[in-house]
């Protein structure tokens, strides 16, 4: 088994990916949930937009755009 780190979903460049392993800000979590991030579930983050702008990702089978506070508490286990 390889080393795994721990990241933030902002964090990640395009065409990274992981599995989701948790939330920090309770406010969005049920958010989140209803949208297919849910721990364990794998995420690949497909293009970041300019200037701050939404991030694009696959989830649970569809694309997905989250803006990057809601990226910051959803963490990301990668293995390497």
């Amino acid at each position: 088994m390889g080393d795994q780190t721990i990241l933030k979903l902002s964090q990640l460049k395009p065409g990274e990916q992981g599995t989701i392993c948790e939330f920090r800000e309770s406010d969005i979590f049920i958010k989140l949930m209803e949208m297919g991030c849910v721990p364990g579930e794998n995420i690949l983050l497909e293009q970041i937009a300019p200037m701050g702008g939404p991030i694009s990702v696959t989830v649970a089978g569809y694309r997905l755009s989250l803006r990057i506070n809601e990226a910051e508490n959803i963490f990301v286990m990668i293995n390497h």
